[in-house]
């Protein structure tokens, strides 16, 4: 993402990569505890004995989350250098609208209300999972492109591209949940099937949610059109996402 705008420091930008993709991580590892704290009674279901809850306890995983939680803004905030404060509050600011209740937070209770129910609609599983999933791919690569000195056209660039592959990551690991095993995934394979949980395949086909992965793939990669060959590197990652066997 730092590629994307010419520099005359490589070392800055390498920098403030790792600060951006260390924070997200955090929060990557925060939203993993609560979405699985949420999902305890299914992983009770299916005896899967390797869940951080069901090791270390429920008061524990809210503890250590709330720790991954606070600790990714304060890390973002001591360490970005060389970048202007305007810049690294407008970052702070998108990474707490991803994990709040138009973010992570919310696609969640959607998730949950909507298993409730027992079911979904197209356009509440494009919601649940553009909030769930795709937003904390997009405040990483936004973020970076933020401190990255990119202009606001290109800040938007990039966070078309990141929703949509966002979303298409979702969209394939629907797939592979009913086409790959257990061992190529290195996961439970069937989860979703077995929740009974609405997903991509479960209301468009298999064939209709591989045609909806591709579709938002290659919106993906026209939304990079503008930066030409520098976003190499973000197209290959477009690409993988969908081809990937696990």
């Amino acid at each position: 993402m730092f590629r994307l705008r010419s520099s005359r420091n490589k070392g800055f930008y390498c920098e403030a990569a790792i600060v951006v993709l260390s924070t997200t991580q955090l929060l990557n590892c925060w939203s993993f505890h609560k979405i699985n704290l949420s999902l305890t009674h299914i992983a009770r279901a299916l005896s899967l004995p390797n869940q951080f809850q069901i090791v270390y306890g429920e008061d524990v995983a809210i503890l250590s989350g709330d720790a991954l939680l606070s600790t990714s803004f304060e890390h973002v905030a001591r360490n970005t250098k060389n970048v202007t404060p305007d810049r690294i509050l407008d970052v702070i600011c998108r990474l707490g609208k991803s994990v709040g209740h138009v973010g992570l937070a919310g696609g969640q209770v959607m998730d949950l209300q909507c298993e409730a129910k027992g079911d979904a609609t197209l356009d509440e599983l494009r919601w649940i999972h553009t909030h769930k999933t795709a937003t904390l791919l997009e405040v990483a690569v936004a973020s970076g492109a933020i401190l990255g000195g990119a202009t606001p056209e290109e800040v938007a660039a990039c966070q078309r591209y990141a929703l949509d592959i966002g979303l298409a990551f979702q969209v394939a690991d629907d797939i592979l949940d009913v086409t790959a095993s257990t061992e190529d995934l290195g996961k439970t394979a069937a989860k979703d099937l077995v929740a009974d949980k609405t997903t991509y395949v479960k209301l468009l086909g298999l064939d209709g949610a591989k045609a909806e992965a591709k579709r938002l793939v290659d919106e993906a990669k026209e939304a990079l059109a503008p930066f030409g060959d520098r976003a190499a590197p973000l197209i290959g990652i477009a690409d993988y996402i969908i081809e990937r066997k696990n």
